[in-house]
């Protein structure tokens, strides 16, 4: 039987009524009651999964009163088309739709050849646009030091450099270790080349093969798999193989990583 008693709950207590919003995606929300802040990445059946500027994601029930958007109360509702994932960059970043590449930066990263620079671009070019970061090539490091004094690194010219085999004892890091700048910052990878960085799974390949010292590394790996024994086009294979970060080894990924935090630091802005 329907109860026709008035509701004689005082109006101050009672719960106001509050705006609902479709969570589409990309929508910036606090949670109510947090300090979470994020954008909406999903949204399944009474649940939003929300990513924090910090690339965190973390899952909130789709309750009543339980967001808060530009310092309003709200109430989160399924979008009438369930929401697209971000779009991403090959580094794994948020992609920024019609972003303008950013005036160079005083600051560069230098690598040690071609394959390495084409390597990072594969990957990270989106990225680097939009911090206005530059990347050269050296042809070696035998001269890091005089490269080093010529680029003249200060506060708001920061040079970061990736190195190749830079292994305790190694020449590389006997050379990175003459390197004394605040400003510069020398990191590398334990590969003999930048082709090691890749992960076999990415071309099919159980592992790199060995190849005896004193031969060249890239011919006898071309041997080894049995490739005709032009490096050139063998490389242009092995970088097409390379379609985001999942296809580098975690050593490389990181290190590149770090040459970019350091060289958009406030100090090398």
């Amino acid at each position: 039987m329907r109860d026709y008693s008035p509701d004689l709950t005082p109006q101050w207590k009672r719960a106001k009524a509050v705006p609902e919003v479709a969570a589409d995606p990309d929508l910036v929300v606090e949670v109510a009651g947090t300090d979470f802040c994020g954008a909406v990445v999903a949204c399944e059946a009474g649940t939003v999964t929300l990513e924090d500027r910090f690339g965190r994601r973390r899952v909130f029930p789709l309750e009543p009163r339980g967001f808060v958007l530009d310092g309003a109360v709200v109430t989160l509702t399924r979008p009438s088309r369930a929401p697209a994932a971000p779009a991403r960059t090959a580094s794994g970043s948020l992609a920024v739709p019609g972003a303008r590449a950013r005036v160079a930066r005083a600051g560069r990263i230098y690598v040690e050849g071609r394959h390495d620079a084409e390597l990072v671009e594969r990957v990270w070019g989106d990225d680097l646009r939009i911090e206005g970061v530059v990347v050269e090539y050296l042809e070696g490091i035998d001269d890091l030091v005089a490269v080093v004094e010529e680029f003249a690194p200060g506060p708001d010219a920061r040079l970061g450099v990736l190195v190749d085999h830079l292994v305790p004892g190694s020449k590389e890091s006997r050379i990175a270790a003459s390197v004394t700048s605040p400003d510069v910052l020398v990191v590398g990878h334990p590969y003999v080349d930048v082709w090691q960085a890749v992960k076999p799974s990415a071309l099919g390949i159980r592992a790199w093969p060995e190849v005896p010292r004193g031969q060249d590394w890239k011919t006898g790996v071309c041997r080894a798999l049995g490739w005709p024994e032009n490096t050139g086009a063998a490389w242009q294979h092995v970088l097409s193989r390379v379609t985001s970060y999942r296809d580098l080894e975690p050593t490389l990924l990181g290190r590149v990583e770090e040459l970019i935090d350091f060289v958009t630091d406030s100090g090398g802005a």
